[in-house]
C-alpha cells in the first residue's frame, strides 16, 4: 500500500504546486491590472472624445434651431422690429455670445 501512496503523493504535490504558483502569479499581477483599469477609466479614448464632441455639436445645433425659429416667429409678428439673426450660432470655434 505504501508503494502506491508515495507516487500518488509526489504526483499530487506537483499538481498543487502549479496551482499555487498560478495563484501567486495572479496575486502579484493584480495591482498592475487594477492600476491599468484605473488609468483607463481616468483617461478619455479618442472614440469617447469623438462621441462627446458629436453630442455637444448636435445639442448646439438644436439650440440654434430653436433660437432661429423663435426669431422668425418674432419677425412674423412684428416685421418692423426685425433685424438679421444675431443669436447663437453652432460652430466648432465657439460662440461670440457665450464667451
Amino acid at each position: 500500500m505504501r508503494l502506491f501512496l508515495l507516487p500518488a503523493l509526489a504526483g499530487s504535490s506537483l499538481l498543487l504546486s502549479g496551482c499555487i504558483a498560478k495563484t501567486a502569479l495572479d496575486v502579484v499581477t493584480l495591482p498592475v491590472k487594477a492600476g491599468g483599469k484605473v488609468v483607463d477609466m481616468a483617461t478619455t479614448s479618442q472614440s469617447e472624445s469623438d462621441r462627446n464632441y458629436g453630442r455637444k455639436m448636435r445639442e448646439a445645433e438644436e439650440r440654434e434651431g430653436r433660437e432661429r425659429r423663435a426669431h422668425e416667429k418674432r419677425c412674423q409678428r412684428d416685421p418692423r422690429d426685425c433685424g438679421p439673426y444675431e443669436g447663437f450660432v453652432a460652430h466648432p470655434g465657439g460662440n461670440r455670445r457665450d464667451r
